[in-house]
């Protein structure tokens, strides 16, 4: 509906079978209408607006509680996809009191049905390559329609928790979409399981019978899993798939952010060779992308544009983008704001490293293997020699700035700036921001469609902020 109405022909969007139910009144400076939501809503029905004629006024816990159950039982039959039900307080008044957090109303609470599960066949268990090497296997599956989405292929994470759930090729399994988002599989149906069906293992998926061995099914390199580890890796640094995973995180908006060269581009580039390391990116030309097929010169011409606007990217995003095994965005930031260039880091010894808060053992061993490679830092001597920036002009934290020794989570959409943007001030004023609610968390910076986040820091007491505290805070600093 959204990309319906942001069409700039009209007459596109009136050929589209767009339909509106109305649930509340935004604002409102007339005191005339009633104290009662329920009531606006009658009244918004006898103007001729459309109101849900599954909506309900409650009087009691107990009647919420059967309606909730009543709608849970009859989603199925609905004609358009409803994940759960909204409960809100009827008084305007009260409504008004109780007040928002960000644009989150205090007022209202929704209240998700059980995930919807469905039955198929697993056709198969596939193996994927990720950027740093991981072995990820994924069920194959008989498309099925689960809650208005069809699905293929689901995520199965790691060898061990196959085995934990006992799911193997050719099984009838249950599947879901966790969140109502992710396809999952639950488990195998046993009763349907063909008795000569084996358990699945990585090392016999992988065999290779040209190799004698169990090997990278994108590049015949060996596999390993090491120890304490559930997940199997590529031993080959120069894989091709491993590249492709690669480029694609470089370019991606949390890294280097450059528009207009996303997934399949990525591919693209790099199997016809025109990026076979992340720097050569900074070299290409608007006669090398009009070689690729469907490639016009305005969008050639765009995305060397693209290309170029992220030579100014921070550090961190430079250091994110990089893709250092377990090097997040949160480690990025801390390694920025430590050393302050790339060469200081490159150069770094694992007992330095050590010393930095939140960077264990198993960091710390990673970003001295990876700029131990001369590889990597023949890659980054290219970005430099490219004009792209590998210095951060963030100023030292010390404990003297205004958010130093505070942790701040971001949750929700916020209206003044992005969740980026938002960290970025927080760190600007010497405080940390992190990606999870722990008991170590200051602050919760509330916006709108906040999630789990906001149930987690309430159940163990964390201060929340509204996005206006928020802002009033960094003024005030």
């Amino acid at each position: 509906a959204a990309g319906s109405l942001r069409q700039l022909d009209p007459s596109v969007t009136a050929e589209r079978p767009l339909d509106i139910f109305i649930y509340a009144l935004g604002y409102s400076e007339d005191s005339l209408l009633p104290d009662s939501h329920w009531q606006i809503l009658d009244y918004f029905s006898k103007i001729g607006f459309r109101i849900n004629p599954l909506n309900r006024l409650v009087n009691t816990l107990e009647e919420a509680k059967e309606y909730y159950r009543q709608m849970a039982a009859n989603r199925a039959s609905l004609p358009y996809e409803a994940d759960g039900v909204v409960f809100k307080v009827d008084s305007v008044s009260l409504q008004h009191r109780l007040g928002d957090v960000g644009r989150e109303p205090r007022w209202a609470i929704a209240y998700k049905f059980p995930a919807e599960q469905v039955m198929t066949r697993l056709k198969k268990i596939g193996i994927s390559v990720g950027r740093t090497g991981t072995l990820n296997p994924f069920a194959v599956l008989e498309p099925v329609n689960v809650g208005g989405v069809v699905v293929k292929q689901a995520a199965l994470h790691n060898e061990d928790d196959i085995l934990r759930k006992d799911i193997r090729e050719g099984d009838t399994v249950i599947i879901q979409r966790a969140g109502e988002v992710i396809p999952e599989v639950v488990a195998p149906v046993l009763s349907k399981r063909n008795p000569e069906s084996k358990p699945f293992r990585m090392e016999e998926s992988l065999f290779n019978p040209n190799l004698n061995r169990p090997a990278c099914p994108m590049c015949g390199g060996e596999i390993y899993r090491p120890a304490g580890e559930a997940m199997h890796y590529c031993a080959n640094v120069s894989c091709p798939a491993q590249f492709e995973r690669q480029l694609e995180h470089f370019v991606s908006r949390g890294a280097m952010d450059i528009r207009g060269i996303g997934e399949s581009l990525s591919v693209i580039l790099a199997q016809q060779g025109l990026v076979k390391n992340v720097s050569d990116l900074y070299y290409l030309t608007t006669a090398d992308l009009l070689q690729l097929p469907r490639m016009g010169e305005k969008s050639a011409d765009n995305i060397i544009d693209a290309i170029a606007d992220s030579k100014t990217r921070p550090l961190d995003r430079v250091i994110f983008g990089l893709g250092v095994r377990h090097v997040g965005n949160e480690t990025a930031t801390l390694l920025s704001r430590h050393y302050g260039n790339i060469w200081a880091l490159a150069k770094t010894g694992l007992g330095e490293l050590q010393t930095i808060p939140d960077i264990g053992d198993k960091i710390a061993s990673s970003i001295v293997a990876y700029f131990s490679e001369e590889k990597n830092v023949a890659v980054i001597r290219r970005l430099e020699e490219a004009g792209v920036r590998l210095t951060s002009d963030q100023k030292p934290v010390n404990k003297n700035m205004p958010f130093s020794g505070m942790e701040f989570v971001v949750t929700g959409k916020l209206e003044s700036f992005s969740r980026e943007e938002a960290q970025e001030k927080i760190r600007s004023l010497g405080g940390t921001a992190k990606d999870n609610v722990t008991k170590a968390t200051s602050y919760l910076v509330v916006g709108a469609d906040a999630g789990s986040k906001l149930a987690k820091a309430r159940s163990m007491g964390v201060k929340e902020l509204s996005e206006r505290e928020f802002i009033n805070m960094l003024e005030q600093s």
